[in-house]
Order: structure tokens, then sequence, then C-alpha cells
């Protein structure tokens, strides 16, 4: 999520101080509008793979990433199979979320804020949020609205949303929310934060991407190779921790009273052991940053493995969406 606006990558300044020196072949997992591609050129990447699944992308990037010429690579696709598009790299980002360029445009359907179709598809085919909403079990929305987005009233809103199908655009699925929840205080979230984003999760099968797109990097990335991840929620970031605790020689465990049980190898080495958040200056800047965390970790020589999803926290949704 390039949170605040395109063309503020956020915790860019982490990233590169962390990955320092960046040089030869890094893939950008999550394109968007091109800033952390551009940052990681500019900072002395030889060539950038540039992946996104939504082609508006690359229509928006052609003014100035032509100026690159090939040390640009664009790639339509999903990071889930990153490795499908470079392997032996020097460095994979991952930015995740959905793009202020995807949120400032109401006929995408992402922005609770603005009426337009009930849409939220990063890569603009395959079944919409209104399919979901208007075609899923009472118990399968409810699952979704906890499981992705944690939302405490999932059973209250999928009743209500069952009861007022149809359901076309986004401004009618928020007054059915804000009609289910107290009108919020000063300072908190929106009504509708959490159920949006759990239909986007949904729409875009944002979780298994991220599980996936773990252990495409792991397979992708050559020994001292180096992986930033950069999260905007618990969920992802639970994953994200996990994994890497997982992949860096220890068990990942739910219970954090559990005695770390040695495993080896190590496919990953931690940077740092506690993820990285925006300072005061990029705060101040940009607001939308304050929950973003940053995790890196670097590469081993050991052989690529799998991992549980389970394991790592994915949630899991009971039925078919």
């Amino acid at each position: 999520m390039s949170a605040g606006g395109p063309h503020i990558p956020v915790l860019i300044n982490a990233i590169l101080k962390e990955c320092a020196p960046i040089a030869g072949v890094w893939l950008d997992g999550t394109f968007g509008a091109g800033g952390y591609t551009r940052a990681l050129l500019e900072a002395g990447a030889e060539q950038v793979i540039a992946v996104d699944r939504d082609p508006l992308a690359f229509e928006l990037a052609g003014a100035w990433a032509a100026a690159y010429g090939d040390r640009i690579v664009m790639q339509q696709g999903v990071f889930s199979k990153l490795d499908d598009y470079g392997r032996g790299l020097d460095g994979v980002v991952l930015d995740l979320g959905v793009s202020s360029m995807q949120l400032d445009q109401a006929e995408r359907g992402f922005s609770f804020m603005q009426d337009g179709p009930l849409d939220m598809r990063m890569s603009q085919d395959g079944p919409s949020a209104a399919d979901i909403v208007n075609a899923a079990d009472e118990s399968v929305l409810a699952d979704i609205l906890f499981q992705y987005g944690e939302e405490r009233a999932s059973r209250r809103i999928a009743r209500a949303i069952i009861t007022a199908r149809p359901i076309i655009t986004t401004l009618e699925l928020v007054g059915i929310i804000e009609k289910c929840l107290p009108r919020p205080k000063p300072g908190q979230s929106h009504p509708a934060t959490r159920s949006f984003q759990a239909l986007r999760i949904a729409v875009n099968n944002e979780y298994d991407e991220l599980y996936q797109g773990l252990m495409a990097a792991e397979r992708a990335l050559k020994p001292g190779g180096q992986l930033a991840v950069v999260t905007f929620h618990s969920v992802e970031d639970r994953m994200v921790k996990r994994f890497l605790t997982a992949r860096g020689g220890r068990q990942a465990n739910a219970n954090r009273y559990a005695p770390e049980v040695e495993t080896a190898p190590a496919q990953f080495e931690l940077r740092t052991r506690k993820a990285i958040g925006p300072d005061k200056d990029e705060l101040a800047a940009n607001p939308r940053s304050r929950s973003a965390k940053l995790r890196v970790a670097v590469r081993t020589d050991a052989a690529p493995g799998t991992i549980d999803a389970k394991s790592i926290g994915m949630p899991q949704v009971r039925g078919a969406i």
C-alpha cells in the first residue's frame, strides 16, 4: 500500500538503509505507482523486475519508465509466482495492500469514502466484491469479515447484508455497515474500514498470495539476497514475522511462552529482531504510514523448502467464497 499518495513510498528510506548497498537485480513484487522501483534504481540497482497484477499500473508508468530503458522489466502477474519472473535475485521488496492509485479511483470500488461499483479487483478480472456480497452464504460472509478484517460485529453485519441484497455500490454497503455499528468517536476509524479490508483481501486472495509469495522469494533469492516486506495490519505482520522466525532457524510458535526450538538449516538470517516503523519525519509527512511495519531478512545458502500456512497464522475461511 503506497499509503498517503503514489509519490510517497512508505518506509523507503528505512529499506534503503537496512539493505545498503543496493546493487544487482531486484524484484519489486508490488509495483503500484513505481515508487520503490525508482528508489531502488536511483540507489544503485542495475535492474528491477517490476511486478503488478493491475495492468493500469504499467499504463500509468509508461511516461517515466522509458527513461530507465531495460533497467526496468515490467511483468504483469502476481508476486506469489515471483520466482517465475526471476531467479538468483539480489533483493525482493513487497509493499502489501491496496495502493492510493486504486483507492483514488471511485470506479475501482476499493474506497468506502467514494461511491462506485462494488468491485475491488486488483487484476480487473475474476469475481468481484459484489459477487461475494450477493452470493456467499451468511456464515461464509461472517467468517470473511471476522477472519480477514478482524471485525467483531461480523455476524451482525453479515445478517444485515443478506437482508439488504442485492447490493451494487460501495456506499450502499457502507450504509448497511454504519447501521450495524455505533457512531465512531473522534480519532477512531470509519465503521466500514474492517469490512472493506476483509472483502478486498477475499477478492484478491491476499493472504494466500502473501504465503505463496514468501516461499517464492525464498526460492528466487540468491545467497546474500535480501527480502524486505512492508505490512500495514497485524495479520500480515504476524504471517511475515512467523515465516521469518521459522525460516531463521527457530520454530514459529503461536504460544510466546513456549520454549524456542532450534531447527536447521536456516533459510534466512533476520536483519532485525523487531519490525521497523516510520520515524517522526515520515509520520509528519505521511500520516497514513503510521501502521506500516518493515521486516528485512537475508537469504542463506540453505536449500529452499515449504512451510505450512497454518503455522504462520494465515487466517482460514470455512466454506466456499
